[in-house]
């Protein structure tokens, strides 16, 4: 239950810090690698790599697992930055910002659940994937507790300036 409240708490809450971070991370990095793609031969292959994995889902795949091992550690700032998005709607929908709320969900979780958390990972056959958008249904969560739907809630990840945040 107190998973799924995880969930509901970012798409819900704002991430004031976790809104400004986003537009000034990718803009620092497109920045840093324009100058470099110059050389066609040797930026090309790590653009192509980077658009492989985005294409595919695996960097929303890692980010998730990184939102559920921060989850666990009830690391705040990286929950919150990852779910940026999310916890600006739910903020937009009535509830307290990301840094309020969450410590609250962080309480609903349980000890085992919280260590399970910490090294959860996501079954890549189960994930519906796009481009831009990747959906992780709660089954897809593999961990040394099992997660219900009620419990961790499915999550919809999305490539944001070549990041990639839950945003539902």
């Amino acid at each position: 239950m107190g998973a799924a409240l995880l969930i509901s708490s970012c798409s819900g809450e704002s991430g004031g810090t976790a809104s400004p971070a986003p537009s000034t991370a990718p803009a620092s990095s497109s920045a840093a690698t324009q100058p470099s793609p110059s050389p066609s031969t040797s930026a090309a292959p790590s653009s192509s790599a980077a658009a492989e994995s985005e294409s595919t889902g695996g960097d929303a795949v890692e980010r998730y697992e990184a939102f559920m091992h921060a989850a666990g550690r009830q690391d705040l700032a990286t929950v919150c930055e990852i779910a940026g998005p999310a916890a600006k709607k739910a903020e937009d929908e009535g509830m307290g910002p990301c840094e309020k709320t969450m410590p609250m969900a962080f309480q609903l979780i349980s000890p085992a659940q919280k260590k399970a958390l910490q090294t959860a990972t996501v079954d890549r056959s189960k994930i519906k994937e796009g481009a831009k958008r990747v959906e992780i249904p709660a089954r897809a969560v593999k961990a040394s507790v099992k997660f219900t739907d009620s419990d961790l809630g499915d999550a919809v990840m999305e490539n944001r300036g070549g990041t990639w945040y839950v945003v539902d």
